[in-house]
């Protein structure tokens, strides 16, 4: 046995040089940055913008593919049983730390998927529709507690609006109707077309709906104004501190995908965050980019999930 681990530890060194030269060639062809909502929601702009600057930095094209459907668990699933090869990501939303705490089941589990790191933080913005009667937070959550109750559409169960809803729901009480769809987008349009009463989506989202007359913001749903939007108060300056939440991006691998090429990625996108080109593209629309290291983001994952879980449990948070 003693001589068996020796030959296997001899191996080890081999085995890290591989990779290494691995990560030297990669990458050789195109990669895939997968989104599991559908197109022109935050995460899509996001990816498309970033996918942008990161392949100058590779050499190589990233092809952006919208893969929608369960709160993006059906495009996580993807890339967690795709090859772990460096040319397969998964450009996430908080549901990949809120599904498992929501569904009764996952397709997978929630080691498959690597972080590899954060791309931008945005606050949510609650929007109800240009000629709706609400004018801030205090009118909507009349709304809320009058009998009919309040329409609020969401991007799918897990999704940050989900959050924001069941946030107003447990802190300020009333009857709500929650309405999933596909993709903030199209939780949007309901907004808009007097489907649903309000929505809370990503500030890339909602911003030029805002700026072309057809959404009301009434609240930021993050603790300070920010630039884009700096008229609309917060959840916190209408007295509602703890309906806090932003709406963030970030990459994740296969399990067992090369930790050069992980690193090689984390690198690349740390690059295209700080190139003017995506900061005077995202900033003015309320989203900061967040460069920052592997073990960075794993934290910041962390902190997240140990904020968010009390929320689903205490709002009893459920599956569609």
């Amino acid at each position: 046995m003693k001589l068996l681990a020796k030959i296997a530890l001899s191996f080890i060194p081999y085995i890290c040089l591989s990779q290494a030269i691995a990560a030297d060639a990669w990458p050789t062809h195109p990669i895939k940055f997968i989104v599991g909502f559908g197109p022109g929601g935050a995460n899509d702009l996001v990816a498309r913008t970033v996918a942008e600057a990161a392949s100058k930095q590779l050499g190589q094209p990233i092809i952006v593919e919208n893969k929608p459907g369960a709160g993006s668990v059906l495009g996580a699933d993807y890339v967690a049983k795709s090859q772990p090869d460096g040319y397969t990501f998964f450009v996430s939303a908080g549901g990949i730390i809120t599904n498992p705490m929501i569904k009764t089941a996952m397709p997978y589990k929630e080691g498959d998927l690597v972080p590899v790191g954060l791309l931008t933080i945005s606050p949510s913005i609650i929007v109800v529709a240009e000629d709706s009667k609400v004018n801030n937070l205090k009118d909507l959550l009349a709304v809320a507690h009058s009998p009919r109750g309040l329409n609020f559409s969401t991007a799918g169960t897990g999704s940050t609006p989900h959050f924001v809803a069941e946030m107003l729901k447990v802190k300020a009480g009333g009857k709500y109707e929650i309405i999933p769809y596909k993709s903030g987008s199209e939780g949007m349009v309901a907004v808009i077309s007097n489907q649903v009463d309000a929505t809370s989506e990503a500030s890339v989202v909602v911003i030029p709906q805002i700026q072309g007359g057809k959404l009301k913001p009434i609240a930021s749903t993050w603790n300070k104004r920010i630039t884009a939007l700096p008229n609309v108060p917060t959840t916190k300056e209408q007295g509602y501190p703890e309906v806090f939440i932003g709406h963030w991006a970030g990459v994740f691998a296969p399990k067992g995908t090369p930790d050069a090429i992980l690193e090689k990625m984390n690198q690349a996108i740390n690059a295209a965050l700080k190139t003017q080109s995506v900061q005077s593209r995202l900033i003015p629309q309320g989203i900061e980019p967040s460069p920052g290291s592997r073990t960075a983001f794993s934290k910041f994952l962390s902190d997240e999930k140990m904020r968010l879980e009390p929320i689903v449990k205490r709002a009893n948070m459920k599956e569609d």
